[in-house]
């Protein structure tokens, strides 16, 4: 089998310095590392274009999701059977690839993905299903964080950070929607891949240790720096629940829902605190209504 590996990173070269070598390391080799340089500023990009072993991809920072279509359609154009998918910020132990491959031959497996550790615990966003009927529940069916799973276990939907995609998988249903830019690219690629008869396998065995960010930020503070990214998340998520609800209720009241709780902080916490503002109100609007035209890209 020929597994590439595609690594999407953007300012922080000390991590992907760290998760490079643990790729290396593996037990199973890679037939490839392709890395995908978001537009880097910290010297990443000068730092890539003297290492040997590499395929280097170079671009704008597109967001994560623009990074894994650029390096997945690189990797799938190379002729891998498998895509390793991950960001700069998880270092998969030696045995990590060799513990997914060993559920490689299972024909009905799309994508396998690892369990991620975080300062020795088991890290996961992962989950069992999706709500795609009850608009006053999460899309998110059956958290594995609440879950205890000792043995592989067949899941709804993992993140972008180690899991491995057949080629049949890219063959059958493309590449990860570039114009979502970031959040929710990879519950959009999961759903699809289920949606198209493919199980998704997560192996507890296979195991890798996910960077830990500390912040002693305040509240206000906290939420001026991750402002910008909230629009995405509500923007792209009430895409989500539009393009795959299957009714109106769904389509339409989830994620009005979901801005309603943002718009309310903002509006009770601006005339107190720098965390929101009074023109936020409207973006964070906007990002609801266009999630509803499907009107994606760039914010």
């Amino acid at each position: 089998m020929k597994i590439i590996a595609v690594v999407v990173t953007y300012n922080r070269l000390e991590l992907l310095k760290r998760n490079l070598d643990c790729l290396k390391r593996q037990e199973t080799p890679l037939a490839a590392i392709v890395v995908v340089d978001n537009g880097a500023t910290d010297g990443t990009h000068e730092w890539l274009d003297t290492q040997a072993g590499l395929v280097v991809v170079h671009q704008e920072n597109v967001g994560g999701s623009g990074g894994f279509h650029t390096g997945m359609q690189r990797a799938f154009g190379m002729g891998a059977d498998w895509i390793w998918c991950m960001d700069d910020d998880v270092f998969p132990r030696p045995d990590c690839l060799s513990r997914l491959m060993d559920h490689a031959a299972r024909a009905d497996v799309g994508i396998l993905a690892p369990r991620r550790l975080m300062e020795g615990r088991v890290y996961t966003n992962d989950f069992l299903g999706y709500n795609l009927s009850r608009p006053f529940a999460s899309m998110y069916e059956g958290r594995l964080a609440g879950v205890p799973v000792d043995g592989p276990t067949e899941i709804g939907g993992t993140a972008f950070e180690g899991l491995c995609v057949r080629r049949e998988v890219v063959e059958r249903v493309g590449l990860p929607n570039k114009d979502l830019f970031i959040f929710c690219d990879d519950t959009d690629y999961c759903l699809r891949t289920v949606s198209a008869g493919y199980k998704i396998l997560y192996v507890p065995a296979a195991l890798m240790d996910k960077e830990k960010f500390f912040s002693g930020d305040s509240w206000a503070v906290r939420n001026q720096k991750k402002k910008w990214k909230r629009f995405y998340q509500i923007r792209n998520s009430t895409y989500l629940n539009h393009h795959y609800g299957r009714n109106w209720a769904v389509r339409y009241v989830r994620g009005f829902n979901g801005v309603i709780g943002y718009i309310l902080v903002a509006f009770f916490t601006a005339p107190f605190s720098k965390g929101y503002r009074w023109r936020d109100i409207p973006q964070l609007w906007r990002a609801y209504t266009d999630g509803l035209r499907e009107k994606l890209g760039r914010m």
